[in-house]
């Protein structure tokens, strides 16, 4: 069987900057343009049966705002009435009102179940539509954005089964044979999952094709599934189709469709739910070990043979427990009873009183031990030494404890080590693997849309920018950007709901839920002579941090960047912070 390669991310060092010094808050004030809407955004807010983090990182915090990487500074947004509504801005001076380019043909009001609707921007004409119910719409566009040959209309329509929303999409032609590959997200019920939650993350990797150029009649010709109990950070399909990459905290895996899905969940619960073979407990003279017997079990069918270091036991001519003892017993001394509860109960004397075993059979990990309250209030006073009720009990020793009211949020290691990993479409096995540590995830952006998107990590205190190559086999991951010190500037930001950066990487923003919009730029030239007062040098780059204050009480359900411009979207507004001008 095939191994994945553990992998690592290779930092570019000439793109690091050890000497930046910080961000220099500017009062300059941002040109803001606002522009209410039409009609409120279908914001779809979580049921009391969608209680859990994963519902709410995936639908909760979900970006009702929608950046088409294809065209400049253009956006999309679907509101109550099931318009998909797009402003592309050519001037800001003369903005126009958004326009309907598209209506869902069903009313997103008649069902109770369904999610937010989503929107994916496959191609330049082509664009992946979820109504939130579970249909799956496939439109094709034309040259969006040119009055002439824009036109929506739908290749294909078609229920998938439970709500879900879209999280990537790709166009691939092949011999003009066209196809498209749609990544879909659900949290789905697991009945049987005694632990946790009792939900699991289904990702559903559906590719549609025309087979028939001359027909315009798309089918679905595979349906692939992976699972995993954590919402991905990140999940994309490779350009040409062959892999899919998804960072996470928890693993996925991928499960066969249909009847083969429910004997693999059968299977993985009769492995969580079952039960020891046997029992037992020790003290410090002996152990005793407890077997629950088979009904109508006698004497004859029992077998049990003591020798110094080995035991035998024999049910109804099977083989039960036979192996190696951990540690020597009295093999005279030591017994066997039926019990009336129809289980067997077996006393072994140790030879060497005192020792405590951590297994009966070496090797052996079918039995459960039990202690006592005694043997735990034994452990807990051995162990009293290493711990105290006082914060920092002696602080004038050579080496005082480490006090956690003196770090940072930025020293705080992340208990959630989440992973990179690649998957191969065609064997659905993992292929490689990234471990990212404390490398926490941050966002992703589309830097070229014919690219797949690229993550945001951090890495010490800043961020680093990351674009997936897949085909490049030793050089997967290549490192393009930094944003200095924005790791540990993001850290402090309690209220933080989306983050996003240019895709020319000029600069980084990221909003509150309420309000306020925090834009950290990349170190620019200075107009005027600055000089560093404790050194004495002349400063030649100073990186600026902006704050801007948007003129409302709603909640922000939308956030999107490009290189000229900010979009953020509230229930009723949509607004325009102008960051750049272009050169």
């Amino acid at each position: 069987m095939e191994v994945a390669a553990n992998c690592s991310l290779r930092v570019k060092r000439p793109l690091l900057d050890p000497r930046f010094e910080g961000y220099k808050l500017s009062l300059e004030p941002l040109p803001c343009y606002q522009l209410e809407l039409d009609a409120a955004v279908a914001e779809v807010k979580l049921r009391d049966d969608q209680y859990t983090l994963e519902h709410m990182h995936a639908f909760g915090m979900y970006n009702y705002l929608h950046c088409d990487s294809w065209y400049q500074d253009s956006v999309y947004y679907i509101d109550t009435l099931g318009r998909i509504m797009n402003l592309t801005v050519m001037l800001d001076t003369a903005l126009g009102k958004p326009r309907e380019v598209f209506r869902l043909p069903t009313d997103l009001t008649a069902c109770d179940n369904r999610l937010c609707a989503s929107i994916h921007f496959t191609s330049s004409t082509w664009v992946t539509l979820s109504d939130g119910t579970g249909r799956l719409y496939v439109i094709g566009t034309g040259e969006r954005g040119n009055s002439a040959s824009e036109k929506w209309e739908i290749m294909f329509n078609e229920e998938l089964g439970n709500p879900f929303i879209i999280i990537h999409s790709i166009s691939l032609l092949n011999a003009e044979e066209h196809s498209i590959a749609i990544l879909l997200l659900r949290i789905e019920k697991e009945e049987l999952d005694m632990k946790g939650s009792g939900f699991y993350v289904s990702l559903e990797w559906v590719t549609i094709s025309n087979k028939n150029k001359d027909s315009k009649r798309y089918e679905i010709i595979k349906r692939d599934i992976l699972r995993g109990k954590s919402v991905p950070h990140y999940a994309a399909i490779e350009p040409d189709g062959n892999g899919l990459m998804i960072v996470s905290y928890k693993s996925f895996t991928f499960v066969q469709v249909g009847q083969d899905l429910e004997e693999n969940m059968d299977e993985d619960m009769s492995q969580k739910i079952k039960e020891p073979l046997y029992y037992w407990q020790q003290t410090e003279d002996d152990l005793t070990v407890m077997i629950r017997l088979p009904e109508d079990s006698t004497k004859e069918d029992i077998r049990v043979q003591f020798l110094p270091d080995h035991i035998n036991i024999v049910l109804k001519d099977h083989q039960f427990l036979e192996g190696k003892l951990y540690s020597s017993i009295d093999h005279e001394s030591s017994t066997w009873i039926i019990k009336e509860n129809n289980s067997l109960e077996i006393s072994l004397i140790k030879k060497n009183e005192g020792l405590t075993w951590p297994e009966i059979v070496v090797g052996d990990k079918q039995g459960e031990l039990i202690r006592d309250s005694t043997q735990c209030a034994a452990i807990a006073e051995r162990l009293m030494h290493l711990t105290s009720e006082e914060l920092n009990p002696n602080p004038d020793k050579e080496k005082p404890p480490c006090n956690a009211q003196e770090l940072e949020e930025c020293d705080i290691f992340f208990e959630e080590s989440s992973s990179l990993c690649r998957f191969d479409g065609s064997t659905l096995k993992t292929t490689h693997v990234v471990n990212l540590g404390s490398n926490q995830y941050l966002f992703s952006v589309v830097v070229d849309p014919k690219e797949m998107p690229c993550f945001c990590l951090r890495h010490d205190v800043d961020a680093l920018l990351w674009q997936p190559h897949s085909s490049k086999q030793d050089d997967m991951w290549e490192h393009i950007a930094t944003f200095n010190a924005l790791g540990y500037v993001q850290a402090s930001k309690r209220d933080k709901k989306f983050f996003a950066c240019a895709p020319n990487y000029s600069y980084a923003a990221l909003c509150e839920c309420l309000r306020r919009v925090f834009i950290y730029r990349q170190p620019a030239p200075m107009s005027t002579v600055l000089y560093n007062r404790k050194e004495g040098r002349q400063v030649g780059q100073v990186a600026k941090q902006q704050v801007a204050s948007l003129e409302t009480n709603d909640p922000i359900l939308g956030f999107q960047a490009t290189n000229e411009r900010l979009f953020v979207l509230t229930t009723k507004n949509l607004f325009l912070i102008k960051v750049n001008t272009e050169n």
